[in-house]
């Protein structure tokens, strides 16, 4: 296989186009098996929208059923415990169309598929997989997945509930409280954490639910979106679990969490894909519709605008998914060949690439809520109401920027990671960071580079962006260390940086690759789109390296980095903003959907 580039390495190495995996690449399989999932969601859940909306738990339990009947709950389990054994891009597929018509049912699909099965399939013993995978992978059994607490959020690993052991030595007693559970109202099975003793770590622990093991739970909570999901408070007195049903080690609870949560995010920023190309779809087919001062509102540049940003914003979500999802598949298939088993080679394949899926959960899930809300506006006073699906996809896009870790505790990940991995000498980042700081010091060449190829000229502001995060960053660790931590502003704009950098090169890279196979004068639109990310990624770069470098530089160093941050963020041709979105929504107007 080629070289498979490791998790955070986009920084400091350059990709080729070749060498990413895009929407455009799925196989006859993987399209036939997008389909029949489009299939099931438009009879199944766009089709009774209403009834989500209307808070009707029962029918969210009565689609997971019917989705575990077509084998969609167990996508992701391999085929010795009753699944489809997938690949990862193939989960990421399902996971992406399954989730687009209401946040009620992906929320129920993700928890149970994610953090409810997923837990056991990576850390589970032979006999406990046998046992509880089956039924989890048919639909038989519900999963929820019990770790936030009143006092533990972000903190995950602050839980206050206890697990004691009997005196026989044959079970443990769980005794304390967890809320935001979703699927609490109707699961058979709890992955639950809970604190042995004064152990530093959390431990996890499969947990059968019966009326009779002193379970109870709060009422369903009443929430500004995902309305049908079920979503209770846990008790838990003195909860009976027998010792074999401890998950992987005892105090290794903290570690399952934080991996389960790596997944969690790159699904999530799937679950986010084609919420958009509903929501955009919806916008041009009223767009077209609505007339006012005797034209259709599509025709006005207002409007025009509005839909070129957000198809241009959820095409470089795509390209960026799956990107990193294939990259994920590659590590897996990778060690697997190595001789790692299925549960080792997942679990090493995702964590390797966190970065990406940090960077992506930000990304995509702010994407889908100002997507929704430029729906709401193209509707007008309609869009504000509940006959239109606007405001339903405005209130469950909320969501997103919370759960799986909030967007705020993602961003500091993403650049925390990557300076471990630094340290690590898994990315070098100090050989590259220091080689800007000397570029700094020498004078810039004036040539005018041949930019006659495309994108000539965008992969060189790529490589410039990169250099400016690189200034920032690699200033920024010199100047704290292992103080940077607590610098978190520093932090944001750097991981903002670091994170408009992955996208624009994702959404060039796959122009690119599809220009080279289709003719550039069949993709016009894409390469639009491509051009349009960078000039606003590039806008953001600015205006983060700024407000960094005037924040924790100054004097003539400060002087020396705004220089550079201006050299590095330069355009020599400047793109025409208001052509490009012409190109754009011209298209879009013209197939009245979402159509690429």
């Amino acid at each position: 296989m080629s070289d498979v580039t490791r998790g955070g390495q986009f920084i400091v190495k350059e990709t080729k186009c070749e060498d990413i995996f895009t929407p455009e690449d799925f196989s006859e399989e993987q399209l036939m098996m997008r389909d029949s999932v489009k299939e099931f969601v438009d009879k199944e859940l766009w089709a009774h929208k209403d009834r989500f909306e209307k808070k009707d738990y029962a029918y969210t339990e009565e689609c997971m059923k019917k989705a575990g009947d077509l084998g969609l709950l167990g996508v992701a389990v391999p085929e010795a415990y009753g699944g489809l054994g997938m690949g990862f891009v193939s989960t990421m597929l399902v996971c992406d169309y399954i989730s687009g018509a209401t946040g009620s049912f992906s929320t129920a699909f993700g928890a149970h598929t994610g953090i409810g099965t997923m837990p056991i399939t990576l850390y589970g013993t032979e006999e406990q997989k046998q046992k509880y995978v089956p039924k989890l992978a048919s639909g038989e059994w519900f999963g929820a997945y019990c770790l936030t607490e009143p006092g533990a959020g972000s903190d995950a690993n602050s839980g206050k509930t206890k697990a004691v052991l009997s005196e026989d030595g044959k079970y443990y007693s769980i005794t304390g409280q967890k809320m935001w559970i979703s699927n609490a109202g109707f699961c058979s099975l709890f992955i639950v954490f809970a604190r042995i003793g004064d152990d530093k770590n959390i431990t996890g622990f499969i947990l059968e639910n019966s009326d009779d093991n002193g379970i109870s739970m709060g009422e369903e909570e009443h929430k500004l979106g995902i309305r049908a999901s079920s979503t209770r408070q846990v008790f838990f007195n003195e909860t009976k679990v027998p010792v074999e049903n401890m998950l992987s080690d005892r105090g290794n609870g903290f570690k399952i969490a934080m991996n389960a949560l790596n997944v969690g995010r790159i699904k999530l920023a799937a679950a986010c894909l084609d919420a958009q190309r509903r929501v955009i779809s919806n916008s041009v087919k009223y767009a077209n519709e609505r007339v006012q001062f005797k034209t259709p509102i599509a025709e006005f540049g207002a409007i025009r605008s509005k839909l070129a940003e957000m198809a241009t914003n959820c095409y470089a979500d795509e390209s960026a998914s799956y990107r990193a999802a294939k990259n994920i598949e590659d590590r897996i298939t990778a060690r697997e060949a190595e001789g790692c088993s299925h549960q080792e080679a997942e679990l090493k394949g995702v964590e390797e690439y966190a970065i990406e899926c940090s960077i992506l959960k930000v990304a995509v899930s702010e994407d889908v809520q100002s997507c929704a809300d430029e729906g709401i506006q193209i509707y007008g006073g309609m869009g504000f109401s509940e006959d239109t699906p606007m405001e339903s996809a405005w209130r469950d896009a909320r969501i997103a920027r919370i759960y799986e870790g909030t967007n705020e505790i993602n961003r500091m990940l993403s650049v925390g990671m990557l300076i471990k991995k630094a340290m690590k000498g898994h990315v070098d980042l100090l050989g590259p960071a220091t080689k800007v700081g000397e570029e700094l010091m020498g004078i810039p060449s004036f040539e005018t580079p041949d930019y006659s190829q495309l994108f000539a000229e965008e992969k060189e502001m790529i490589v410039k962006l990169k250099k400016a995060f690189l200034m920032v960053a690699g200033s920024a660790v010199q100047k704290f260390g292992t103080e940077l931590d607590s610098h978190q502003q520093i932090l944001m704009a750097a991981s903002d940086m670091l994170i408009e950098i992955y996208m624009a090169e994702s959404t060039i890279l796959r122009t690119e690759k599809l220009a080279k196979k289709e003719g550039e004068d069949k993709v016009q639109e894409q390469i639009a789109m491509a051009k349009l990310y960078l000039y606003q990624a590039v806008d953001i770069v600015t205006q983060k390296g700024k407000e960094s470098v005037i924040s924790f530089v100054e004097g003539d160093e400060q002087r020396m980095m705004l220089m550079g941050l201006r050299r590095f963020t330069k355009y020599a041709n400047m793109p025409n903003i208001v052509a490009l979105r012409e190109t754009i929504t011209s298209k879009l107007v013209a197939e009245n959907e979402y159509c690429f």
